[in-house]
């Protein structure tokens, strides 16, 4: 028999104290009481949740992502005492973060509670949490009284969602509710990082740069990951599969680091000429305002101003799903600088461009 359909309800900040967007929450906090799946925006992309106190609902993210077990998940808490249920202890450093970056898209790495199932973590010591700053994301956690193990809710490895949408693209009838709060705000998942001797490791970059974290904190390395050849028996945290966050067309990372404009302009435009000749329909993450070559007949997305880092990443997924959407066999993208929330930019194409 075919699966249901999944439940989709609409629910905002406008509207979560409105009859119906209280109705769609008790809805999708009864949903993961009973060790169902809600998908929910989250100020960076949307989370597919279920209980993070059960290894049976957990193990229902894996199954409708066709995520693997080794690849550790995080969990969302909405106050101090749901912290508390999750990590059993908290340092002074970890708490400056806290008080600094929370709510927001900050995930922190501390010694689980032995209420967090081993299966959250991939058998690891230390769980991600963060809390959210989204208020449906945050009404939805307070409204279940658990908190909530979410992953980006998509199939393993493809372009997170940042829409409803797109949740439905990848995951209709393989989970039970989405809550469709519109676009999200940053568009690239949170920043994920370790607390080590006064320093800092961070393994995912993400809507937090690195230079602001700079600020706090006497060091902050960048993880860098080492390629396997198999499976690996655990991540040390989410989301540093070395390839992620891909499309269906292959990706084209253009250099488009020269000095001056003309000479990116020229870079730019001959990378969109070969492969034009090269392949079959090409597609291109175009910044606005950039010029396409005269004879280009392939699809483009606006990506947003090139020097507004915030708008290339909200626009990112969307520009990737929009594009495979269309049909074309490859994806040109000029890679920005990677400082400031450029880093994380980079992070996700550099692993979406990886060889299938």
């Amino acid at each position: 028999m075919p699966r249901p359909s999944t439940i989709r309800r609409t629910v905002s900040a406008a509207t979560l104290q409105s009859a119906e967007g209280q109705a769609a929450l008790a809805q999708a906090a009864e949903i993961l009481r009973a060790g169902g799946t809600v998908a929910f925006p989250t100020e960076t992309v949307y989370g597919l949740g279920a209980n993070a106190l059960s290894a049976v609902a957990v193990a229902n993210i894996f199954a409708a992502k066709q995520r693997p077990a080794w690849d550790p998940l995080i969990v969302h808490v909405c106050d101090a005492a749901m912290l508390a249920c999750a990590v059993k202890e908290i340092s002074p450093a970890a708490q400056k973060l806290m008080d600094a970056f929370w709510p927001g898209p900050l995930t922190l790495l501390l010694p689980k509670h032995a209420n967090i199932p081993p299966e959250v973590t991939a058998g690891r010591p230390l769980v991600g949490v963060r809390l959210p700053a989204h208020p449906v994301a945050r009404a939805l956690i307070q409204s279940a009284q658990l908190p909530i193990a979410a992953p980006s809710a998509n199939r393993f490895g493809c372009v997170s969602p940042t829409t409803a949408a797109h949740v439905l693209d990848d995951l209709d009838g393989r989970i039970d509710m989405v809550l469709d709060g519109g676009p999200t705000e940053h568009g690239l998942e949170s920043t994920v990082l370790e607390l080590r001797d006064g320093g800092a490791i961070v393994y995912r970059a993400g809507a937090v740069a690195l230079e602001t974290l700079r600020t706090l904190l006497d060091s902050v390395e960048l993880h860098q990951p080492i390629t396997q050849s198999t499976a690996p028996e655990s991540l040390p945290s989410p989301g540093v599969g070395m390839r992620h966050y891909a499309p269906r067309a292959r990706l084209v990372l253009v250099d488009v680091s020269a000095d001056n404009a003309a000479q990116r302009e020229e870079a730019w435009l001959a990378a969109l000429h070969n492969a034009q000749k090269a392949v079959g329909r090409c597609g291109v993450l175009q910044p606005h305002g950039w010029l396409l070559p005269t004879d280009f007949s392939g699809a483009q997305y606006d990506w947003g101003r090139w020097d507004h880092s915030e708008e290339l990443a909200q626009r990112l997924y969307a520009g990737l799903r929009a594009l495979d959407a269309m049909g074309v066999v490859q994806i040109l993208c000029p890679v920005p600088p990677a400082h400031g929330l450029g880093a994380a930019i980079c992070d996700r194409l550099q692993k979406a461009a990886r060889a299938k």
